[in-house]
This record gives structure tokens, C-alpha cells and sequence, in this order.
């Protein structure tokens, strides 16, 4: 991975990249004691502190998880202003070693003091690779932390229960039914938030297609739900309703789209589409696209909860009910202005966030943080 001698180095390669967004704030996170390296970027301050969760991956080049951290936290600031949060937007990736080089939970320590080196300007929650153990580690070091299991707790239920309600609107206005018996849904991913979305669509009655590269993720819903599974390759060659990312994102675009048998896409992954364009040419083919930052917002809504009053689980609920009216409204939009979705949900959520603000990057050394705070 890379190192960086200087913040100037580490800002001309921020802003080379293409999905560069004037962010507010980028920092890279180092521990020479855990091996910890990290990334944090915060998109947007405007409704509140840059919120969003934290994902540990193995990346293969260190520019794939500055392009992750880039998207996924303007992605946050659309999803948090679309949800009307107090929140702006930030996402942190870790970039997972081959091995911790001292324990797990010292390891998330140190990304706990990376977090509380942005003084409030970002508040981490779980993601992809991280659970509510690891939090637990990280809020020894940061008190700017959602999702904790004394709290909130796991946030992957409410986020399926979004995207069930997103999902649900598309079929009415796509296929004219209120009714998921029978319509095929395939799950691509069924880790913490596909699991949920899996049993909720069992619960309904749909026709449940799986995918996963995980074989015990798999054999779960198998078990549980009695699903029927199709290898990664066979996704865009299989016949369904409605295909619902839950992984990685990306899996939308020129090529999938060509390959698709679908009316329908909606689910919780975020980024699912390779590009802005990618939405006209779903349009073109007559695939109708829930935007997945509109969708996916259950788990952040949750989470705000713990912030306005003391944190009631029937309250949160009812929050994440109200994706589905706006789910509605952006499609009705689409339809009346002869836009993508993804056009019209962007302009509804830069109605709620103001733009225009300057960059700051910084190479955090937590080793020598460590060393000051001993």
C-alpha cells in the first residue's frame, strides 16, 4: 500500500480522481503498532456532522478504496438529505491486512482514535467486514460512534425493511401489483442486510433467488427460506422480476444491463450503478431503478434515533416507513419530467444540502497520536 511523506502528495492524488466531490475532508490513517491504515472522508457538513459507516476490506490498490471512500461518503450526504438527517455525509474504509498484526480489537482501537482525530467532524457506524464487537472496540477510543449494541444496536434489520418497502413500490408501478406472492426476486449477497431482506420476502410470499460467494451464507437461507440458489456467473442470465444488489456495488452497467431478464432493480447495495449514465441507459431498456441511497436509508434512520430523543424502536420504525412515500414520489416525478430516477432523486436531495465548500487533507499518524495521549 502506499505511504505518504507529505500532505501535498496525498492531496494531488485525491484530486486527481474522478470521484472527487469537493469533499470537505480526506484523511489517511496510519498505526505502525496495529498496522493500521485507513481511510475517512467526510463529502458534506452542511445538515450536521459527516455520518456513515465504517467498512473494512481487502483491497487489491490503494486508489480502489480511495474511489470506495470517495463515493460511499457522498453517497452518505444524498441518502442522509433524502432521509432528512441531521447528518452530512462521511464513510470510512479500513483497509483490511492479510493478518492483524496485533489483535483485532487493538486494531480497532486505533481506527477509534483516528475517528476522534476529526473532533466530531465525522461519526462512524458498522458497514461491510465490520460488526457490533468492533464497535464496541472503537467507542474505547471515540465517543462519535452509532450502533452500538447498548444502543441501537444492529442496524442491518431496519436497512432490510427500507429496501423491502422500496422494493415493493417499484413492482406496483413497474408490474401493477401490490402483491409480492410469486414475484422473483433475486438477492445477490446475503450477508447482514441480504439475510433480513431474505426472510421479509419469504414472509411475503415472493419467489426467492440467491446468490453469494459465501457457501454458509447460502446453506442459511437455504435452510430458512428454501430458496434456490444461482452461481455469480448465472445473475443477468436468470429470468426474474426484480434484482436486488446487497453486496458490493457496481454490478450495474453496460454489460450486465445488456444480459438482464428483469423489469426491476432494487436493493441495498450502495453504488450499484458503474456510473450516472448507467440510470439512462436502465431507462432505455424500460428497467425501473430505486435509487439505492433512497432505499438502503433504514439502518442511518435507525441509528438517527439515537439522536433526537431516547432511542424507541417503534419510532425508528415508523421513520423508515416513510421511504416508501418518497420512493413513490420520485417515481412519479421521473415519469411527469420524462427523467432517470437517479436525476430526480440527486435534484431532491441537493434541495436539502447546500454545496460550495472548500477541501482540507491530512496524513494522520496515529502511532506518534498514541505516543502524545500516553
Amino acid at each position: 500500500m502506499k505511504e505518504f511523506t507529505d500532505v501535498k502528495r496525498f492531496q494531488d492524488l485525491i484530486e486527481s480522481q474522478p470521484d472527487f466531490d469537493a469533499h470537505e475532508e480526506v484523511v489517511f490513517a496510519r498505526d505502525e503498532q496495529t498496522g493500521l491504515q485507513a481511510l475517512i472522508a467526510v463529502h458534506n457538513l452542511s445538515r450536521g456532522p459527516g455520518t456513515g459507516g465504517t467498512r473494512l476490506w481487502r483491497y487489491d490498490q490503494f486508489e480502489n478504496a480511495l474511489t470506495d471512500v470517495l463515493r460511499l461518503s457522498a453517497g452518505m450526504t444524498y441518502k442522509n438529505a433524502m432521509a432528512e438527517l441531521p447528518f452530512g455525509g462521511g464513510k470510512a474504509v479500513i483497509l483490511a491486512p492479510k493478518e492483524f498484526k496485533s489483535t483485532r480489537a487493538e486494531f480497532m482501537q486505533a481506527f477509534g482514535r483516528a475517528v476522534e482525530s476529526l473532533q466530531g467532524r465525522y461519526c462512524t457506524a458498522e458497514d461491510v467486514g465490520t460488526n457490533c464487537d468492533d464497535m464496541a472496540e472503537i467507542a474505547k477510543s471515540t465517543r462519535h460512534i452509532f450502533g452500538l449494541r447498548e444502543t441501537s444496536g444492529d442496524p442491518s434489520p431496519y436497512t432490510a425493511r427500507g429496501v423491502l418497502l422500496g422494493l415493493q413500490e417499484s413492482v406496483r408501478e413497474a408490474l401493477g401489483t401490490d402483491s409480492l406472492k410469486d414475484v422473483r426476486v433475486l438477492v445477490q449477497g446475503v450477508g447482514h442486510v441480504g439475510y433480513h431482506l431474505c426472510r421479509l420476502l419469504y414472509e411475503k410470499g415472493a419467489n426467492i433467488i440467491v446468490s453469494d460467494v459465501n457457501e454458509t451464507a447460502l446453506a442459511r437461507c437455504e435452510h430458512e427460506f428454501g430458496v434456490d440458489v444461482v452461481a455469480p456467473d448465472r445473475i443477468f442470465k436468470t429470468a426474474i422480476d426484480v434484482y436486488a444488489p446487497c453486496a458490493l456495488g457496481a454490478t450495474v452497467n453496460e454489460r450486465s444491463i445488456a444480459q438482464m431478464k428483469c423489469g426491476v432493480i432494487a436493493g441495498a447495495a450502495n453504488n450499484q450503478l458503474e456510473s450516472n449514465e448507467t440510470a439512462e441507459l436502465l431507462r432505455q431498456a424500460d428497467i425501473l431503478y430505486a435509487p439505492d441511497y433512497v432505499i438502503n436509508a433504514g439502518g442511518i434512520i435507525n441509528i438517527a434515533c439515537e439522536v433526537s430523543q431516547s432511542y424507541n424502536a417503534k419510532i425508528a420504525t415508523q421513520k423508515v416507513d416513510e421511504i416508501q412515500g418518497r420512493v413513490r414520489e420520485i417515481f412519479a416525478r421521473a415519469k411527469a419530467e420524462n427523467k432517470t430516477t437517479l436525476a430526480v432523486a440527486g435534484e431532491m436531495a441537493r434541495e436539502r444540502f447546500q454545496t460550495g465548500q472548500s477541501s482540507s487533507f491530512r496524513v494522520e499518524d496515529l502511532t506518534r497520536t498514541a505516543a502524545r495521549m500516553a
